[in-house]
């Protein structure tokens, strides 16, 4: 853990928190500033600053975390849909360097729409920047 880390805080029981569920490696709690009421943020318990630096085999037990706290806004909230979302680095917007998923619920008529749309110039330029992407994956 880390010793200035808000959500590290948290885990840690220094900063108290609206929880909504917890194993022995995930803790899920509101965020105090939701996009829609519930907004969630599911957490790993140990400090990992993004994905990057998750190890692949705490994945399961995010994943499983995220399934359960997501279904459970439709019968707790109504929700007829949610989003789920993870900033990382600050150019992408992550605020707290603490590995974390957002799960937002959503409602027909909320009000929210997702980020504007672009496109590729023609199929060449789309395939092109699929095998360069695509050599850089280990």
């Amino acid at each position: 853990m880390s010793a200035d880390c808000l959500f590290c805080k948290i885990v840690r029981g220094e900063i108290p928190c609206a929880k909504v569920y917890e194993n022995d490696a995930v803790l899920a709690f509101l965020d105090i500033a939701p996009v829609n009421k519930g907004h969630t943020l599911v957490i790993p318990k140990a400090h990992h600053a993004d994905i990057y630096d998750l190890p692949p085999a705490l994945g399961a037990q995010l994943l499983e975390a995220v399934q359960a706290v997501g279904a459970s806004f439709k019968g707790a909230l109504g929700a007829t849909g949610m989003n789920l979302g993870m900033n990382n680095g600050a150019s992408a917007g992550q605020m707290v360097f603490h590995a974390h998923w957002h799960l937002i619920p959503r409602f027909e008529g909320d009000g929210l729409s997702l980020w504007p749309q672009k496109s590729y110039a023609n199929i060449d330029e789309m395939s092109e920047l699929a095998r360069k992407i695509a050599s850089y994956i280990r």
